[in-house]
């Protein structure tokens, strides 16, 4: 991979990362500034604090947003903000 793949792939990946948080936000109506969640911050427990409701929310948001599914097999992918960028861009490419 050459430098400026890697500037891309970078940059993309950061948009992209702005983009889930403030979705994450928005349809969960989180009491938080989308700049303060961390990409590797835990999402349940001591993290953001998710539920088991919100896990819910949150696959049916990124379906919606991004076209990718989270079936019970990748709830890995649903353990910090950057398992989740990763989930997204492995399954759009």
């Amino acid at each position: 991979m050459s430098l400026e793949e890697a500037t891309t792939h970078a940059a993309r990946r950061h948009e992209l990362a702005l983009e889930v948080k403030t979705l994450l936000v928005d349809r969960l109506a989180l009491d938080v500034d989308p700049a303060s969640i961390g990409d590797d911050q835990p999402l349940f427990g001591r993290g953001l604090e998710l539920d088991s409701i919100d896990t819910l929310e949150l696959a049916m948001a990124v379906e919606d947003t991004f076209g990718v599914t989270i079936t019970d097999d990748d709830t890995h992918s649903l353990l910090s903000l950057n398992r989740l960028l990763d989930h997204i861009q492995t399954e759009q490419s």
